[in-house]
């Protein structure tokens, strides 16, 4: 009697691997998706940081606040890209001593973000947001 010593994979050991596989990525690839939204959030405060020091700038160097882009040192008076490019900020000016800087999201961000839509921040430093979590922009706006 010859018994044969053969190496290789059977059929089911090979569809048991793809199984597992398919079930590791139905988990793994929303969770990333999410910490990818999450982190593209950075991009917003950061372009709100840079108009919200513009501003202050402005304001030591003037006697109101503007709502003129291009007086903070950006060029045009249009809404102004984040830096990586996921957010648009524009500023509104509805006195001399008050001002109102938005973020919002743009392309896959906008379109994957509802929790955290747009983000708000006024001349006192009021944070808010717009999306779900309006009701606790903590959330948004947290590290």
């Amino acid at each position: 009697m010859t018994f044969h010593n053969n190496k290789g994979f059977t059929l089911i050991e090979l569809m048991i691997t793809v199984a597992l596989i398919g079930i590791l990525a139905a988990i793994a690839l929303p969770a990333y998706q999410d910490y990818v939204t999450r982190a593209r959030r950075a991009d917003a405060k950061n372009i709100i940081l840079s108009v919200q020091l513009a501003q202050e700038k402005w304001r030591a160097n003037n006697s109101s606040y503007t709502d003129s882009m291009t007086n903070l040192g950006y060029p045009g008076d249009s809404d102004q890209t984040s830096p990586d490019g996921y957010y648009k900020a524009t500023v509104t000016n509805t006195s001399g001593t008050t001002y109102t800087i938005t973020a919002v999201p743009q392309g896959s961000q906008a379109a994957n973000d509802t929790e955290c839509a747009s983000f708000i921040i006024n001349q006192d430093g009021t944070q808010s947001v717009t999306g779900t979590a309006s009701a606790n922009p903590s959330v948004c706006w947290a590290k």
